[in-house]
C-alpha cells in the first residue's frame, strides 16, 4: 500500500459500485442440483460472449454513421478494435473446449430449450453486417423490446449497405436497385457491384479509402467465419452429432451457416482481378 491510496470510501464512487459488479457477478446461477462444477464454466463462457458482442454492437453502429456521413477514415480505427473483440471471441472456445462431453452431460439437461440460437445479440451483429432474414425474430415475440430492436435493424441498411450507398454518392456506377431496396430482404449479390469493386481494386491510388474499406469489411467477415467454424468444432467436440437443445440439427446447421457470405462481391471479385495494375507503395 502506498500512502496515497483511497481507504476511506464512504462518499467516492468505488470500483465495484461504477462496475455494478454486484450484479454481474450475482449473475452465475447454475441450475444443475446438485450445482455440478463445470456449470459455471458454461455460465460464464456465454455471458462473457454477450458482453463482447455489446460492444460489437456499439462499435458496429458507430462504424454505420460513419459511413453514412461518408466518413470512412474513423471507421477504419473502430474496425481495428473490432478486430481485437473479435479475437477475444474467439479465444474463448479454448476455454469451453477443456468441458468434455461427460462433464457437459451432467449439467446438459438443466439448459431445458435454451440455446445460443436465441441469442439477441448474436443476431443483431448478424443484422448490422447484413444477414437479413426475418424468421429470426420468432424466437423473441415473448420479449417486446428485444422483438422491436431486431425489427428495426432488420428495416434498416445494413453496413454493407450503407457502404454501397456511399460509394453511389461517391459517383461509382452502383445499381439502383442495390442503393435503395426492401432493406428487409436478403441481399442478392450483384456482377455490377463486382465490377465496381474490381475498379477500385485496380487502382487503389485513385479509390484508396474505398479500397481499405473492402479489405476492413473481409477482415471482419474472415474473423466471424473462423469464430462460426470455432464455434462448430466445440459443439462436434462436446456433443458430437447430438441435436441441439434448441431443437437445431446441431453441428450440420452450424455447418451450414458457414456456407453464408455476408459481402458476396467482395470475395467475387478477387477471381476477377487481373495481375497488371497500379497499387499504392506501402509506407
Amino acid at each position: 500500500m502506498e500512502p496515497g491510496i483511497l481507504t476511506e470510501l464512504a462518499g467516492h464512487t468505488t470500483y465495484g459500485e461504477y462496475l455494478q459488479l454486484d450484479r454481474v457477478l450475482a449473475a452465475q446461477v447454475p441450475r444443475s442440483q446438485p450445482p455440478h462444477h463445470d456449470e459455471m464454466l458454461f455460465i460464464i463462457q456465454h455471458q462473457t460472449s454477450e458482453l463482447w458482442m455489446k460492444l460489437l454492437i456499439h462499435e458496429l453502429t458507430a462504424c454505420i454513421r460513419y459511413v453514412q456521413s461518408d466518413k470512412l477514415e474513423p471507421s477504419f480505427k473502430i474496425f481495428a478494435r473490432v478486430g481485437h473483440i473479435q479475437r477475444m471471441l474467439f479465444e474463448q472456445w479454448s476455454v469451453l473446449e477443456t468441458l468434455t462431453p461427460n462433464e457437459y452431460l451432467e449439467f446438459r439437461g438443466a439448459l431445458g430449450a435454451a440455446s445460443g440460437f436465441q441469442s439477441f445479440q448474436y443476431h443483431a451483429v448478424e443484422m448490422l453486417l447484413g444477414m437479413k432474414e426475418a424468421k429470426v425474430l420468432g424466437p423473441f415475440k415473448h420479449v417486446p423490446t428485444q422483438y422491436a430492436e431486431l425489427e428495426r435493424l432488420l428495416e434498416s441498411p445494413s453496413l454493407y449497405d450503407e457502404f454501397l450507398r456511399h460509394l453511389a454518392r461517391m459517383g461509382h456506377p452502383i445499381p439502383a436497385d442495390h442503393a435503395q431496396r426492401d432493406w428487409r430482404l436478403p441481399y442478392e449479390k450483384s456482377e455490377a457491384v463486382v465490377e465496381v469493386f474490381r475498379r477500385i481494386y485496380e487502382d487503389t491510388e485513385k479509390h484508396w479509402d474505398a479500397y481499405e474499406m473492402c479489405e476492413k469489411l473481409v477482415d471482419t467477415e474472415e474473423r466471424f467465419q473462423l469464430w462460426r467454424y470455432r464455434h462448430m468444432m466445440t459443439v462436434m467436440r462436446i456433443i458430437g452429432f447430438k441435436h441441439g437443445t434448441g431443437g437445431s440439427s446441431g453441428v450440420p446447421f452450424l455447418r451450414r451457416a458457414l456456407e453464408t457470405r455476408f459481402f458476396p462481391e467482395l470475395w467475387d471479385v478477387r477471381t476477377e482481378l487481373s495481375p497488371h495494375h497500379p497499387r499504392r507503395p506501402h509506407s
